[in-house]
């Protein structure tokens, strides 16, 4: 479970913006939450890319930190992403839910905008040129919209970088190498009681029979961009 007096993902998830995406009643329906950071140094050395996996009732997955040579601090953030992704892909089934949490504006506009626009919806939602996708992260973006489409359901929030707890694996990668060393599981949510008497996954995304209410700062939000 998360440590007592951290705010799990989940948390962070339903109380920040989702660009471009109004949190409908079932947002924190997520199966899996995905934090990811990724800082620069102008050195050359001392940057990281940093990932926090845990899943809906804040039982921790995975965290990942290691040390990275970005050319600036936007592609890191694209390097971050692209990791995280893969690191929770490998550990959770390909039904899964999952929420995304960054504090990069464009970069979390950028992956709802892909998500708007896959999946038989509005191509013209598709960020195109460097303008949206900054030069040198073109083979990360690449990767994450794989990653995107190979879930179930993704949609990005937009989170305060005080916030994200995967800064400091990003920002200190030499004091939290150690994370990288635990071994690889795969988690899967406890169940939640539906009030229908059954339990589980399934029961979880299925629209309309979850109790539970979003935060009322994401009810009935109109998408904005």
């Amino acid at each position: 479970m998360a440590a007592h007096g951290r705010p799990t993902l989940r948390d962070l998830f339903d109380d920040s913006p989702t660009p471009h995406i109004a949190h409908p009643p079932r947002t924190h329906h997520r199966h899996f939450y995905v934090a990811t950071d990724g800082s620069y140094r102008r050195d050359g050395a001392g940057g990281g890319l940093g990932a926090v996996i845990e899943t809906r009732d804040g039982t921790r997955v995975a965290r990942v930190s290691l040390p990275d040579t970005a050319p600036n601090n936007n592609v890191a953030e694209y390097r971050a992403l692209h990791l995280g992704l893969d690191v929770l892909a490998a550990r959770t089934p390909g039904n899964a839910r999952v929420g995304v949490l960054v504090d990069h504006d464009d970069l979390a506009a950028a992956v709802n905008s892909e998500v708007l626009a896959g999946a038989g919806g509005d191509a013209e939602w598709r960020p195109h040129g460097v303008e949206r996708i900054p030069p040198g992260s073109e083979s990360h973006w690449r990767g994450i919209r794989a990653r995107i489409a190979g879930f179930e359901e993704l949609r990005a929030a937009r989170i305060d970088g005080r916030e994200n707890p995967a800064h400091p694996l990003a920002n200190a990668p030499q004091d939290y190498a150690h994370v990288n060393r635990r071994a690889d599981r795969c988690v899967l949510p406890d169940p939640i009681d539906t009030g229908t008497g059954e339990t589980g996954v399934a029961d979880d995304v299925r629209d309309g029979n979850d109790p539970q209410f979003p935060p009322p700062s994401r009810f009935e939000n109109r998408a904005s961009d």
